[in-house]
């Protein structure tokens, strides 16, 4: 075998350790996520008094986006994808949302029935992805990115102090949420028909297993 066959070998075998930047940058936003529940709580809504303490929790909030976006970016550009990170990352990003989702709620600025409908699909198809494994991977589709771009668009515009200034202020937070909503509702159904047809192919591909 050549050098250059055995470099490539060894490159292609190399082992990449969990101890890497976007790995590093996904646990700090697991760990961020109780600190911007309480900064958020203590914010209050409405006409609370430390309007500092809400954009400390905004602020927050577009810092974790922002480590989930270069976590992303530094584990494909340089080669540090671990299972870990697939398995973290995913986790990281439903921890922060749904903290966001459910203390909004407990703030009364969002609707409890839209943060336990959103959430209920965020976790089931994270579930029901663990039980089709076997069938084969799912990929996240279009519709899934743009329901987690709208979702994350959707819960800055909430974030942001607007109901210091009045009830009205929030109007176009809700507008988005109802679109983010609906589309979360839509692709939700859509994996789980894509997860009925993955099983019957592979049904059809393993007859003497069905």
């Amino acid at each position: 075998m050549s050098q250059e066959s055995v470099s490539a070998v060894s490159q292609t075998e190399r082992h990449v350790s969990n101890w890497n930047l976007p790995n590093i940058l996904t646990v700090v936003r697991i760990i961020a996520v109780p600190f911007f529940v309480v900064v958020l709580l203590a914010g209050g809504t409405f006409g609370a008094e430390d309007v500092a303490q809400r954009w400390l929790a905004f602020a927050l909030f577009i810092a974790a986006m922002i480590t989930d976006w270069a976590d992303g970016y530094l584990a494909r550009s340089r080669n540090l994808i671990t299972s870990f990170g697939k398995i973290a990352d995913p986790i990281a990003d439903k921890l922060l949302t749904g903290a966001a989702f459910i203390t909004l709620s407990w703030l009364g600025e969002l609707w409890w029935w839209v943060t336990a409908v959103i959430l209920l699909r965020e976790w089931g198809i994270t579930i029901m992805r663990f039980f089709v494994i076997k069938y084969g991977v799912m990929a996240a589709n279009k519709g899934g990115k743009i329901k987690t771009v709208l979702q994350t668009i959707a819960l800055v515009v909430m974030l942001l102090p607007l109901g210091l200034l009045g009830e009205p202020w929030l109007v176009p937070g809700w507008v988005l949420m109802a679109a983010v909503t609906a589309i979360t509702v839509w692709t939700g159904v859509v994996y789980v028909r894509d997860a009925h047809q993955l099983r019957q192919i592979w049904l059809a591909q393993h007859p003497t297993q069905s």
